[in-house]
């Protein structure tokens, strides 16, 4: 009965997004509020079947219900429970239902916090909503059913994908869900202004607080995906420029662009055109991913999906939600209002060339990634586009923008004086050369790029350091002075600080590891040692153990250092005998913002093992970049300037009122 009630709720909330989609609207048009909150109610009422629908899914795989093909599927009775909860979301079906679950949800937070919102407005944005969230339900409930049962249930389950028992499917695909269905609202703002016709200053305040928290856990999502592919798939690499993490970049940096779109648009009325067709490209890019990722198209080790069925439908929610939304703006956009004028050389300026840049980097991840999915549809012959290609076209294109990321925040509203940005500037250059010159003298003049491109990131830290102690005259007022300056400084000040920031730690460990990496790959048998990067790594012993649904060889290596032992590391590999294949489970020992890292290949017929150590220098800044990134944007959405919902006006005073 749990998979019927399952089924039922999920067929409910379909019903509820039905009424949703299309009363609201009639109510706008006909100008009639009672019809118009039935956008609340029902968006109020729908997360409750959709979470109810998904925990049903959740308790039949905890209590392996093999009777129902989803868990037939992808569990096994053995399997830990927290592998049987994260394998609900480790399958097509299963992701799908969370998928629309956290777009339910996002539907009932606009319904609950929106209540500042004009009533059509509300009602537009809500109406837009619920035709996704009906999409979505159609395309579950028609081609991706999780609660099909099984004529004859098995006794056993074919268990989850190994890959994917492991810890970061509880955190990486929940958080890449939010990011990609969070900007739903972003784009359901931008559907709704375009058929009021009306767009203003109040309007991106209210669209700004939902595209940063899409943004927030977007960055964390890939920030985790990145971790999980770095430590589980053994090759010690953070991102090989799949095209399915291409498909989580491409909204990110639009959404990138959004959020600073957005900031022109509220503080100065203008860009407004642009913003809305940024929200409308941002969660076109969301379910471009959706459909990469689940329409066969792709052979990559993220893709869920292989039933030509599936791709025909999403293709369809593809072409009608992004060829109707673009198609609205061209019938539309020309109605809007063009906002302020603003110079070149202004804050303004600044962030109209952080969009030109992000937009074009997106752009060219986007070629490369659709181009041979094109080319094959077109000439049949296949081809693929690599590392080359993307560091080549992406790389130089985020050189310029890093290069003015320190003088926006630094230059006027309306017209701005470069000159004074660049002399409060002077001590990031400064330190940005002096980093250069010593990691040349370290490097002894080879890797001539890597030291001027951790210059680049120390000069775009030092540009966020110089904007707050700008604001808080740290060191031209006295000290208590500057204290005070900084708490009274707002939220999203130190938000945008701490995010910049964030993107030049990044930097410096992506070109550390990629410059520095050290590496060891061979065979080694008990009491041989290995020598990397000044570390030795003994194998001591290997041994077998038996987990819940697998059988583990572990191998134990002593490391150490100049003849002190510092710690001991157990890799091992994993054979789940259910799916006839293996996992490589890496160790790692983390030095400060550096890792050793060991994984295991096969046993060699001497008795030896293939084992790859590689030492990675600051690699951890990689991940911890994103971390600061996102950091920031949770300072900015607790600014109390950022609420969700324009701010009521103020009340006049009585004895105002009293003298009109």
């Amino acid at each position: 009965m749990i998979a019927e009630a399952g089924h039922y709720a999920l067929v409910l909330a379909l019903a509820l997004a039905l009424i949703q989609s299309t009363v609201p609207i009639l109510g706008a048009r006909l100008h009639d509020p009672a019809l118009m909150n039935v956008a609340r109610s029902t968006a109020l009422a729908q997360p409750l079947f959709a979470a109810l629908s998904f925990t049903a899914l959740v308790m039949l795989h905890v209590n392996s219900d093999f009777s129902v093909a989803n868990v037939f599927e992808n569990s096994h009775s053995m399997k830990p429970l927290l592998y049987k909860i994260t394998g609900v979301w480790g399958n097509h079906e299963g992701s799908m239902l969370l998928w629309v679950s956290i777009l339910a949800l996002f539907g009932g937070l606009v319904a609950a916090f929106g209540n500042n919102l004009p009533l059509t407005l509300r009602a537009n944005v809500l109406a837009v909503q619920g035709w996704i969230a009906t999409a979505f339900y159609l395309f579950i409930l028609i081609t991706s059913n999780p609660f099909l049962r099984l004529a004859n249930p098995p006794i056993e389950g074919r268990d989850l994908n190994p890959v994917l028992q492991d810890i970061g499917l509880a955190v990486h695909p929940p958080m890449l869900y939010l990011g990609y269905v969070g900007f739903s609202i972003s784009f359901s703002f931008a559907v709704a202004a375009l058929i009021e016709g009306r767009i203003d200053a109040a309007w991106a305040r209210w669209v700004r607080p939902w595209t940063l928290v899409a943004w927030i856990f977007l960055t964390l999502g890939i920030a985790m995906g990145s971790y999980w592919a770095y430590y589980e798939l053994g090759w010690g690499g953070w991102w090989f420029w799949d095209p399915v993490e291409n498909a989580s970049l491409m909204p990110w940096l639009a959404g990138t662009a959004l959020l600073h779109s957005a900031v022109v648009m509220e503080k100065r009325n203008a860009l407004k055109v642009w913003t809305i067709l940024l929200a409308i490209l941002t969660f076109s890019l969301s379910l471009l991913g959706t459909f990469l990722v689940r329409s066969g198209v792709l052979t990559s080790v993220h893709a869920f999906a292989t039933d030509p069925t599936r791709g025909v439908f999403i293709l369809l929610i593809l072409c009608i939600f992004i060829g109707g939304s673009l198609t609205l703006y061209m019938w539309r956009a020309s109605a809007l209002k063009q906002g302020g004028l603003f110079a070149p050389i202004s804050r303004e300026g600044a962030l109209v060339l952080n969009n030109l840049f992000l937009t074009t980097a997106c752009a060219t991840v986007f070629v490369g990634t659709l181009y041979p999915l094109a080319l094959e549809v077109l000439t049949g012959d296949k081809i693929s586009v690599g590392a080359p290609f993307f560091n080549l076209t992406f790389g130089p294109l985020f050189v310029p923008l890093l290069l003015a990321v320190p003088f926006g925040p630094l230059l006027a509203w309306k017209r701005g004086d470069i000159k004074g940005a660049a002399q409060r500037l002077m001590a990031a250059g400064v330190a940005a050369l002096v980093a250069v010159a010593l990691l040349w003298a370290w490097t002894k003049g080879g890797a001539a790029l890597a030291p001027l491109a951790i210059g680049l990131a120390v000069f775009v830290i030092g540009g966020a350091i110089t904007d707050l102690v700008e604001r808080t005259q740290l060191f031209r007022a006295p000290f208590g002075t500057a204290m005070r300056r900084a708490r009274g400084l707002p939220r999203s000040t130190w938000g945008t600080a701490f995010a910049h920031a964030g993107v030049g730690v990044a930097l410096i460990g992506i070109v550390c590891e990629t410059t520095w990496n050290s590496e060891y790959i061979g065979t080694m048998k008990p009491n041989e040692v290995a020598k990397i990067a000044g570390y030795e790594l003994r194998l001591d012993d290997v041994t077998q153990r038996q987990g819940p649904n697998f059988r583990e060889m572990i191998a134990t290596f002593g490391v150490s250092q100049g003849g002190d032992k510092l710690s001991v590391m157990t890799p091992s590999k994993r054979n789940f005998t259910t799916r006839q294949s293996s996992t490589t489970e890496a160790a790692l020992l983390s030095r400060g913002f550096s890792q050793l890292y060991i994984s295991l290949g096969d046993t060699a017929p001497d008795g030896g093992i293939a084992v790859r150590i590689y030492h990675k220098p600051m690699v951890l800044l990689i991940w911890f970049g994103p971390v600061l990134m996102a950091f920031g944007g949770l300072l900015s959405l607790s600014d109390r300037r950022l609420r969700v919902g324009a701010p009521k006006p103020a009340k006049v005073p009585r004895a105002l009122q009293a003298a009109e």
